[in-house]
């Protein structure tokens, strides 16, 4: 039987936002200018770049966002037709839409414990994280996620990690391309880091179709 491994263009992206995580400039460079000759299709670049600030900040992804400038050029078009900030209560819908999908039946779950946690973070999170930025268009929702999977485990948070790993699966990734993106993530941290990152990878793989009751 065949594993279906990463394509080229989305293991590219998944390396860049691995590369930006782990603040790697060498690596990051190497992975853009393939990107630039080709090897990824650079409306996907830009928003694997802006999406970095929602787990990395702002500093990454503008460090980021002007090291691709030097490389490929002016940015192109706006392409997204919610992106203009008046349009802010599209994003609210668009990102509950877009978080259910990631969380699937856990969905209502995560809703109530970062309530919980502040009512504030709830609304960010779904019309900041999910609406205004995980729901643009010109990049799937699985490339997405294998890309939240690296920058994760490159920044070892793992309740996070944890929530994106499943998060990745419902999106259609499969596990193959999952633990591809994982290991991508993995080459820039300790070896007790990674281990910690793989045991918890089992975890969700094994108990993929089941619903957690600690979601993050």
């Amino acid at each position: 039987m065949t594993v279906e491994r990463l394509d080229s263009g989305s293991r590219l992206l998944v390396e860049i936002s691995a590369a930006l995580a782990a603040r790697d400039d060498l690596r990051l460079d190497g992975a853009l200018r393939r990107a630039q000759k080709g090897d990824a299709r650079g409306v996907e670049v830009e928003e694997t770049l802006l999406q970095s600030y929602l787990f990395l900040g702002y500093p990454a992804a503008l460090t980021g966002i002007a090291r691709w400038r030097e490389i490929a050029g002016p940015p192109p078009a706006e392409s997204d037709t919610l992106a203009d900030p008046e349009r802010v209560d599209e994003w609210t819908q668009r990102g509950a839409r877009v978080c259910e999908l990631v969380y699937g039946r856990a969905y209502g779950t995560l809703r109530g414990n970062i309530a919980r946690a502040h009512p504030a973070r709830d609304r960010w999170m779904v019309t900041e994280g999910y609406g205004k930025v995980l729901g643009r268009p010109d990049l799937s929702l699985r490339v997405r996620e294998l890309c939240n999977v690296a920058v994760l485990a490159a920044t070892s948070w793992e309740p996070q990690l944890h929530s994106h790993l499943r998060g990745a699966l419902n999106s259609g990734a499969t596990s193959a391309e999952v633990e591809e993106a994982l290991e991508i993530g993995l080459q820039s941290v300790t070896p007790e880091d990674a281990a910690r990152a793989r045991r918890l990878w089992n975890r969700v793989r094994s108990a993929h179709g089941e619903e957690a009751h600690d979601v993050h």
